[in-house]
């Protein structure tokens, strides 16, 4: 799909989907530059030691400082990719102030953040920016028993669709993925009596953002594309 030898930002990119999508773009000949938390994710990323890849251990990103020592050194940089976030599940009700600030920074302020660094980098060039939003974040009433999660997630959607209008005429397009749950070890273990069969592969959804994320991707901006499989 054209990544031959172009940089790519990946946050999250050590997670289940985040290493589905390097895997992809390296196979497609891009060049990853992929942000883990700390060295310990670091060290459990399996694409660590690729030649096409290169690890930041960036720290909290949703912190500014973080994002600029992340983004400082990619140039020229065509996609940035975002897929770092946290989940928690709780009644509102049971959700202190704490903990829904958490749930907007590990899901919101980084994103933008990544965002705004991304758009900075681009600047006079183009380039694809692709964010991950939730089905609970599309579909509210399904985020009752996670309303923080699902409000946080919302804004992500929101954030995207705005910000591809703001940066259309500079050639960036901006899109984002709502996945449903996805079929992972963690996701198997959690919910053991579920119908995995009906859970959209990380590979497949990985395979959306990718093409989101491609230069095939010449007219798509503003979506948020439902990933849910058959569930």
């Amino acid at each position: 799909m054209g990544f031959e030898d172009r940089r790519v930002v990946v946050t999250g990119g050590a997670g289940a989907l985040g290493s589905a999508v390097v895997a992809a773009l390296i196979e497609a000949g891009a060049v990853c530059h992929v942000a883990c938390f700390d060295a310990a994710e670091a060290q459990r990323f399996r694409f660590r030691d690729h030649k096409k890849v290169v690890v930041t251990v960036s720290g909290d990103l949703a912190d500014e400082a973080a994002i600029a020592r992340l983004y400082q050194s990619i140039d020229p940089l065509w996609a940035s990719i975002h897929i770092a976030g946290g989940f928690a599940a709780a009644p509102l009700r049971e959700t202190g102030l704490a903990a829904l600030r958490r749930q907007f920074d590990m899901n919101v302020m980084s994103c933008a953040l990544c965002c705004g660094a991304a758009v900075r980098a681009m600047a006079g060039a183009g380039g694809r920016i692709v964010n991950v939003s939730a089905r609970a974040g599309l579909e509210w009433r399904g985020g009752a028993g996670m309303v923080a999660y699902a409000a946080s997630k919302a804004a992500v959607a929101a954030l995207t669709v705005a910000l591809a209008e703001e940066v259309a005429k500079e050639g960036i397009l901006v899109n984002a993925v709502a996945p449903s749950i996805m079929d992972t070890a963690a996701n198997r273990t959690a919910m053991p009596e579920a119908d995995f069969a009906l859970w959209p592969k990380v590979e497949e959804v990985a395979a959306t953002i990718v093409f989101l994320a491609s230069p095939d991707n010449r007219v798509t901006r503003g979506a948020v594309v439902p990933v849910y499989g058959r569930s």
